[in-house]
């Protein structure tokens, strides 16, 4: 999907907050632009700039000189690949000739010298004007294979998200997941949170837009098909009649179970999943043969929609127990 198809684009989460940006600079304090990554040091700083700085991610100290050939040839490229990781490492450059008493402590004899400093120690290096490919192949040993950072910010932007749609924040929720599919597009269950998050501000459209553009692959995940199924069940309730009406009939016919199962399926759209659930209870237990057991198998499809771990369906699921095995 691109980015100028996709329907959640717009309104629905195309701004993404500070909380939700996912690694590189936007996610690193203090950045402005690519030479956030690297600064220069002194004996003073290098405490603050190396030692503190490597318990947030790891630091890379260049030692070098001006004097030094191989140093001005690793150097660029040093910082090139360095501002590409997008503060998956720092580089910290220290000139020797000015700053003699780290790398006297050090034992650093021979530079160019990069040291790796994790958690507020160094635990690998190299020497010399090494090619690009080793310098990267370093980095992702010292910081993890580049997108793992990434990967986790994700995942937990996601829970975040299911948190605060479960909580009713839908604003919230939908600016979240949209923050998530403006970095992962293909992310399925950021896509199955934006259209909970349509469906529950009353946009049908746009959320059967979306389900529409979504390819293949991400279209039959269980979270999506779980969406699809609601898209469905709201589609089908538009049809049943006014729900008005369909009460007035009921208080008159109370054993009209066509009529209450059309109710159960509005209120159900309506988000009101006790009341739906309790109307197909109560055609379960007065006549289990309407519509060749219709009542449970509706109530099943709703348990399907809502997810095992909904209250309702905890609390629904036991009550047809009781019925079925009474």
């Amino acid at each position: 999907m691109s980015g100028t198809d996709n329907p959640y684009g717009g309104s629905y989460g195309g701004q993404m907050t500070a909380k939700a940006q996912f690694g590189g600079a936007a996610a690193t304090s203090g950045g402005n632009g690519a030479g956030s990554f690297v600064k220069d040091t002194s004996t003073a700083a290098f405490s603050a700039d190396v030692m503190e700085e490597s318990r947030r991610q790891p630091v890379l100290v260049d030692f070098w000189a001006p004097w030094c050939g191989p140093c001005k040839q690793l150097t660029p490229v040093l910082e090139r690949v360095v501002n590409e990781a997008q503060g998956r490492v720092k580089l910290v450059k220290l000139n020797i000739d000015d700053h003699p008493a780290i790398p006297g402590q050090m034992g650093i004899q021979s530079i160019p010298a990069v040291v790796a400093f994790v958690d507020g120690r160094p635990v690998d290096g190299f020497m010399g004007a090494v090619p690009e490919t080793q310098i990267r192949q370093f980095i992702d040993k010292v910081a993890g294979p580049a997108g793992a950072d990434q990967a986790a910010e994700i995942e937990a932007a996601v829970g975040e998200a299911d948190g605060l749609l479960a909580a009713g924040d839908v604003q919230s929720a939908a600016q979240l997941y949209g923050a998530v599919l403006q970095a992962d597009p293909e992310n399925a269950k950021a896509a199955a949170g934006m259209m909970r998050c349509m469906i529950e501000l009353g946009d049908l459209a746009r959320a059967s837009q979306m389900l529409q553009s979504l390819p293949p692959e991400i279209a039959g995940d269980p979270a999506v098909q779980a969406v699809a199924k609601k898209l469905e069940q709201f589609e089908e309730a538009r049809k049943l009649g006014d729900p008005a009406a369909l009460e007035h009939q009921l208080s008159l016919h109370p054993d009209d179970h066509e009529t209450r199962l059309k109710l159960a399926k509005i209120r159900n759209a309506e988000g009101k999943r006790e009341e739906a659930a309790e109307h197909l209870l109560i055609i379960m237990r007065k006549d289990r043969s309407f519509d060749d057991d219709g009542a449970r198998r509706q109530l099943v499809e709703f348990f399907e929609a809502w997810g095992p771990k909904d209250p309702n369906t905890i609390a629904a699921r036991r009550r047809m127990s009781s019925i079925l095995f009474a």
